[in-house]
């Protein structure tokens, strides 16, 4: 493996005037691997760079490397390790062009989502910098008085985070500031579809002067490969995993082995219910932006417009006009709203999907073509159903395509919005505050929207029930996720 402390050209590519490192991070150094992969623009097909292909045993040194700094990570002192999380929020705030072309260029978001992508990713940093020194114990006596009960939190240890390609920026930066925060060493994995975004999160944690050993990067196509290795280890304290279901029951299987601590945000079929004494037009823009933002790739995306059919027709209306006036190009041209998916593997299949669903009798509103020319695009799409029943009703689409189900009460609404299996978001549109508060509380979901279709935010608790996981990224639960509660008995 050749080794460099930073990156110059040979660990660099050059992505619309930035070097970005594109190889592995292992033990405060950039290391280089015998074989590459490429990295390909979604909106014109071809590729922008290769990064270097890890495999197991740079896993096997990346958790060396982690296991190594532990304890003297975890010895730093919390107002110490904010400092640093300060100092990495401050690096990376100064490198916010560079940050925001390559969240373009290898997602093929439009400019303005990758903008706010890196704002809230900034955030997240800044906000677990201020929790750092906030992790408190407890001191009480036991219940019959004759001893003292001290509790204290203790990070878990080395842990592996495995971040998806659809917010290559926001998922690392949400699981490695908390995890850091907590006094845990980190490896992570990153997106094939998206390493080089990675890759500028983690320079940006080298720049600030974390500790060798403390973040460490993988960048791999043998992923099953390199996860396993990493969870067989029993050094391996923790693993936080932001992906499909499927993939999730095979590292909670992996983790059993071990007895590790899990985190796992999985697969959503978000329901979107707008009752009948909604604001309409609020609904409307809501549902655009939770359906369409990153072309419907979001696991708590709008994946059931489900109306109560007082509004049904009106909402319909409205929707399918402003779902016209969307706007789909390359993400650095100006004024586009959608971009395209991340590749024709996935077009194919919503297509695929949209295709069964007319021919099944879905009615065709607007939309249902893939879009000639380069890259990946896909019109945002608009399926009206007549019923509750049609299997696309119970399928994650992950793609710009809305589908429209009506119902009579609210009852149906809501038992509609239960029948799945899933249960990361939901969202509830109504004037009424108690309606809200009533339907909220029964919806099977572990994130409730009322009257928003965009929820994440530092301070909240982000995660669902069901198959949609387990634990919580976000807010004081997230924290909590790194860390440990050691119970002390003591005699007085």
């Amino acid at each position: 493996m050749a080794v460099s402390p930073s990156p110059d050209t040979r660990t660099t590519a050059e992505l619309r005037g930035h070097l970005v490192p594109r190889t592995l991070f292992i033990d405060g150094r950039w290391v280089d691997t015998d074989s590459t992969f490429d990295v390909v623009d979604p909106a014109t097909g071809e590729v922008i760079g290769s990064v270097a292909d890890g495999r197991s045993e740079h896993a096997a040194a990346a958790l060396d490397a982690a296991s190594a700094a532990q304890a003297d990570w975890a010895a730093v002192s919390p107002r110490a390790r904010a400092e640093l999380l300060h100092s990495a929020h401050d690096v990376m705030k100064s490198h916010a062009d560079a940050f925001i072309d390559v969240l373009t260029l290898e997602s093929g978001k439009p400019r303005t989502e990758s903008a706010g992508e890196f704002h809230l990713s900034t955030q997240f940093l800044r906000w677990f910098a201020e929790q750092a020194a906030h992790v408190h114990g407890s001191y009480s006596p036991a219940s019959a008085g004759d001893f003292r009960i001290i509790t204290r939190q203790d990070p878990i240890g080395p842990s592996l985070l495995i971040t998806p390609w659809n917010f290559p920026l926001l998922m690392p930066a949400r699981k490695i500031s908390a995890a850091l925060a907590a006094g845990c060493t980190t490896v992570v994995k990153s997106a094939g579809l998206t390493p080089f975004t990675a890759a500028l999160m983690t320079q940006v944690f080298a720049e600030a002067g974390f500790p060798p050993g403390v973040v460490n990067l993988i960048h791999t196509t043998t992923s099953g490969e390199v996860s396993s290795a990493l969870m067989a280890d029993p050094r391996l304290r923790k693993v936080s995993f932001t992906g499909s279901t499927g993939a999730g029951r095979v590292l909670l299987g992996q983790a059993a082995q071990n007895i590790m601590g899990t985190s796992m945000e999985l697969g959503g079929n978000g329901p979107f219910l707008v009752l009948d004494d909604a604001d309409v037009d609020a609904a409307v823009e809501h549902a655009i932006v939770c359906k369409f933002r990153n072309a419907g790739q979001a696991c708590v995306a709008a994946n059931r417009i489900i109306l109560q059919s007082g509004i049904a027709d009106e909402f319909t209306a409205k929707f399918v006009a402003a779902t016209r006036a969307l706007v789909v190009g390359n993400g650095f041209t100006d004024g586009v709203d959608v971009g395209p998916m991340i590749s024709g593997k996935q077009r194919a299949e919503v297509h695929a999907d949209v295709t069964d669903a007319v021919a099944g009798g879905a009615e065709l509103l607007t939309g249902g073509a893939v879009v000639d020319g380069p890259g990946y695009f896909y019109e945002p799409t608009v399926l009206r159903f007549s019923g509750t029943t049609h299997p696309l009703a119970c399928k994650e689409l992950f793609a710009p395509a809305a589908t429209l189900f009506t119902v009579d009460t609210v009852d149906e609404a809501v038992a509609f919005a239960n029948d799945t299996d899933m249960g990361l978001a939901a969202y509830v549109f109504t004037r009424d505050l108690s309606r809200a508060m009533s339907v909220a509380e029964r919806l099977e979901s572990g994130m409730v929207g009322v009257n928003r279709g965009v929820m994440s935010d530092p301070a909240a608790p982000f995660g669902g029930i069901k198959n949609s996981g387990l634990g919580r990224e976000g807010g004081h639960d997230a924290l909590h996720e790194f860390l440990e509660t050691k119970y002390i008995a003591l005699t007085v």
